[in-house]
């Protein structure tokens, strides 16, 4: 990315006259000419030189780095949207947002329960199912009987055979690839933090497929795909897959449509009403 100098100079100008002294624990004084914070006060807030700061207001500095413009956004109480102007303005991808873990917001329960044409799932980014609608749970089953560390999607496809059998067998080596490549780009947003380590540990240990694609290194976000379902009470069913985000970063709505026009309209019809006791036995 290439740093804007110019806006980037504008942005921590702006930025430094909108905040008052009293706002981060100085005295206003009596004398004080200058709007909001002087450079002085903005350097010493942030750890940083004040000839420094005076050369990025002038957009004449050098790139600053990930950590200065952290301690930058602290020293100017930048709102997370703002922090994230200030990285993209300097060149840098801004931090990943706040995760959610296993919390799932109301509004997204809400949401969910309100898609009642369209089965969906909210996931982590890791492949932990955290909810699904009454649809999905026609299609895939319930998973209210499996312990908690076995409902990860990757843990389940690569340690459980039935789970692959609604899949068309020509289907099972592009699914098995894109569910590893899309959880190595998980794991390396996370930096390899302790639950995608154990996650990625775990599923190695107990699946050799799973352990030699993983030296393939490939990486993919899945956003979307086709899928194609044998469902054993109403057929195939076909789907466009899309995967949008939501507020937090490590959380994903997962939606299956049918394609427009197709016979898997009609067999989404039928599966509202055969319920999810019909489910494939991999899926219960």
């Amino acid at each position: 990315m290439k740093m804007d100098r110019t806006k980037l100079a504008d942005f921590l100008r702006r930025s430094r006259e909108r905040l008052r002294p009293q706002e981060v624990g100085l005295a206003a004084g009596p004398r004080r000419r200058t709007p909001g914070l002087r450079r002085e006060e903005v350097a010493q807030l942030a750890g940083v030189s004040a000839d420094y700061v005076m050369r990025l207001e002038q957009a004449r500095g050098s790139q600053p780095s990930a950590q200065l413009l952290t301690a930058l956004a602290r020293a100017l109480r930048l709102t997370e949207d703002e922090r994230d102007h200030l990285y993209l303005l300097a060149g840098h991808r801004p931090p990943e947002g706040a995760r959610a873990g296993d919390h799932v917001r109301p509004g997204l329960l809400y949401l969910l329960d309100r898609l009642g044409e369209t089965p969906a799932q909210l996931l982590n980014d890791l492949g932990d199912l955290l909810a699904q609608n009454a649809l999905a749970e026609a299609l895939f089953g319930c998973v209210c009987t499996i312990a908690e560390p076995d409902r990860n999607i990757v843990w389940r496809w690569f340690t459980d055979p039935s789970v692959r059998e609604p899949y068309p067998t020509e289907e099972h080596d592009r699914l098995s690839r894109l569910h590893v490549a899309d959880l190595r780009a998980a794991a390396t947003r996370r930096g390899y933090d302790r639950p995608s380590s154990s996650l990625v540990d775990r599923i190695g240990a107990a699946s050799e497929e799973f352990a030699a694609l993983w030296q393939r290194h490939e990486v993919a976000v899945r956003r979307a795909s086709r899928l194609r379902v044998m469902h054993p009470s109403v057929g195939p069913i076909e789907f466009d897959y899309e995967l949008l985000q939501t507020q937090a970063a490590d959380q994903r709505l997962r939606l299956f449509t049918p394609p427009p026009g197709s016979r898997s309209i009609e067999a989404l019809e039928l599966l509202r009403v055969v319920g999810p006791e019909t489910a494939h036995r991999g899926h219960r």
